[in-house]
């Protein structure tokens, strides 16, 4: 019930922006994500999980570019996109296949029916987070030129890079072998205790401010994109999850609850 439910407001919005190639698309985001769960149920692993969700960005882009209208700027757009799945899926690809599993999954993967939520809801991710910008390659202008493509696009870049560089200070940090138990706090998590996902927030509110000016009438709904990022690492994945195993395993440590107090989660208290 809740994976149709999942599929039903993205198609949902989809249908409200009146382009039928979107509606195409999210069915299609859908059908990858079912499609891929049955060898992963089968063999019982997450390994390629992280890995179908970017590729499936990859696709749902340029499936839309392919049918769009052909202009520069829908490239500038598109190609970001790709760029930052193509990033990300390759890093998760390779810390789950140097870490052997994803402890997400422990429980989740030997049931069928846990399991298959599970890539619904990657299906949600996909959709639900691109669906502004799949909106504005779909219109017939394409994105528009304008103060808003360059001004999204640079809030992109900036929001890109603090996620690359903490992620990397984070590897580098988790590759000290006497740093195994221990919380990073130095670097950019000096300044955040999740400064990847604030720059995730931040690129996916340049990508939607990049496609603002192509929207009209009911199409403004896509624009749900950036808060649905937003809710979905602060409040149901992302910095939730990471707080509460931290709390876990460094909660009774004076050291961390400094570190809480002094460290806003994002770059704001």
């Amino acid at each position: 019930m809740i994976s149709f439910s999942a599929f039903s407001v993205c198609y949902l919005l989809a249908f409200f922006t009146d382009i039928p190639i979107l509606k195409n698309v999210i069915l299609y985001i859908f059908m990858i994500q079912w499609i891929l769960f049955v060898p992963a149920y089968l063999f019982r692993t997450e390994k390629f999980y992280d890995l179908a969700g970017s590729s499936t960005y990859i696709f749902a882009v340029s499936y839309v570019l392919y049918d769009s209208s052909e202009n520069f700027t829908n490239l500038i757009l598109g190609v970001a996109i790709i760029v930052w799945a193509v990033r990300l899926g390759t890093f998760l690809f390779f810390r789950i296949k140097k870490a052997g599993e994803d402890k997400r999954f422990k429980e989740i993967k030997q049931s069928p029916t846990r399991f298959f939520l599970a890539w619904s809801l990657q299906g949600m991710w996909v959709s639900m987070c691109s669906l502004c910008a799949l909106t504005a390659l779909s219109t017939e202008t394409g994105v528009v030129s304008n103060v808003y493509l360059y001004l999204g696009f640079g809030l992109f870049l900036f929001g890109f890079l603090i996620e690359v560089i903490a992620d990397k200070q984070k590897s580098k940090f988790r590759s000290i072998a006497e740093n195994k138990d221990k919380f990073i706090n130095t670097g950019l998590w000096s300044k955040s205790r999740h400064p990847n996902y604030f720059g995730e927030i931040l690129l996916w509110l340049g990508i939607s401010i990049m496609s603002i000016s192509s929207l009209s009438g009911l199409q403004y709904l896509t624009l749900v994109s950036p808060v649905f990022t937003y809710l979905l690492l602060v409040y149901v994945s992302g910095v939730r999850l990471l707080e509460e195993s931290g709390n876990k395993k460094w909660g009774h440590l004076d050291s961390y609850k400094e570190y809480k107090k002094n460290t806003p989660r994002l770059f704001f208290k």
